[in-house]
């Protein structure tokens, strides 16, 4: 339960790997091997539809947008991490 600062973006975006399928407590099947996977969490509020509609798009005003910091504390604060800076 523990996340780098360095994984977070300036959008408040969160990547990160995952080595072996098994961490997450998955039988292992020789059939279908050992295999590692990429995750990426991407944060929106509500009125983020307005960049992605087809009719009439609009940007996204700064004062809507999601910060880094804001991104962090999300994740502290809902799942209860521990956020180290690198």
């Amino acid at each position: 339960n523990r996340l780098y600062e360095s994984q977070f973006d300036a959008f408040g975006n969160l990547s990160f790997g995952i080595e072996e399928h098994t961490d997450l407590g998955i039988p292992y099947d020789p059939a279908v091997g050992i295999f590692g996977m990429d995750v990426s969490v991407s944060l929106k509020r509500p009125g983020f539809r307005i960049k992605e509609r087809r009719i009439q798009r609009r940007k996204i005003p700064k004062k809507q947008r999601i910060t880094r910091e804001e991104g962090i504390n999300f994740f502290i604060r809902e799942f209860g991490v521990n956020v180290i800076k690198e």
